[in-house]
């Protein structure tokens, strides 16, 4: 299973940045996708995250900024960012729950990461 992240890279403050992530390999199918992010010297967070149904979850910092969607035709997943702050700047992680079209059990797959920087 391969998460392929695109669209990050440096913005000035108040500016937009839309993060794209396409999920390929032996998937059946897939279930919730997210994103996650890790800035210097912490932890991973969660972001904001969809079911396949298209329920939606963001975290606090990122609510009426951030907007999450996906095409399940696409296998992908995408990241509107806008009004970015200095804060926002961090290595942003794709996620999917997948299930292996092989043995039928789940599988928690990440991408390999993308650098969004904002200067202020």
């Amino acid at each position: 299973v391969q998460l392929v992240e695109s669209g990050g890279g440096l913005v000035q403050a108040g500016g937009s940045l839309r993060l794209s992530c396409a999920v390929s390999g032996s998937i059946f199918s897939i279930n919730a996708m997210g994103w996650y992010r890790q800035a210097p010297g912490k932890t991973r967070e969660l972001v904001a995250t969809i079911t396949g149904a298209g329920s939606t979850n963001y975290a606090d910092s990122v609510k009426g900024r951030f907007t999450i969607s996906r095409d399940n035709a696409k296998n992908s997943v995408y990241l509107q960012m806008n009004s970015l702050k200095s804060e926002d700047t961090a290595v942003y992680y794709c996620n999917a729950r997948v299930v292996l079209v092989h043995t039928r059990d789940d599988y928690n797959a990440w991408g390999q990461g993308t650098q969004v920087t904002v200067s202020s």
